[in-house]
């Protein structure tokens, strides 16, 4: 089985066979890793493309630049984009430069990490947590 896989750079659709998305295909096109292994920004008008149709299960990061524990969170989540690249895509949304995404999805407070696969939101975490338990969260729904 084949799943579309969107690049997040030049936009072009990569039919990736299932079995081999955990291997680091590059786009066809741009020749560009398609399922980065850092986190990734996505803004209203990319969530679509970066989050509810990727093809593995993405942890979003609703965030602010002014939030401290935002801050916190930032670097762990690094860390797991590192580690679970190919399994777990990690997404950044800045909730004051985006305000009609951070509204749909009911965001009052931050940092807000969702879950997400098949474009729906399976899972959440609120607030800052340590490094384990937001592994453990993205080990828990990982592809």
């Amino acid at each position: 089985m084949n799943v579309d896989v969107p690049c997040g750079v030049c936009g072009a659709t990569n039919r990736v066979p299932k079995e081999r998305i955990g291997d680091r295909p590059k786009c066809g096109q741009c020749k560009r890793p398609l399922l980065p292994h850092e986190p990734v920004t996505a803004t209203d008008q990319t969530f679509a493309a970066e989050v509810e149709r990727s093809p593995i299960p993405v942890l979003v990061d609703f965030w602010a630049p002014w939030c401290g524990p935002c801050r916190t969170v930032a670097p762990l989540l690094e860390s797991v984009a590192a580690q679970m690249g190919g399994r777990v895509k990690v997404v950044k949304v800045n909730v004051d430069e985006n305000k009609k995404t951070a509204s749909r999805f009911g965001i009052t407070s931050i940092p807000a990490l969702k879950m997400f696969r098949n474009g729906s939101v399976v899972d959440e975490l609120l607030g800052a947590v340590p490094r384990p338990t937001l592994v453990e969260f993205a080990e828990r729904h990982a592809a």
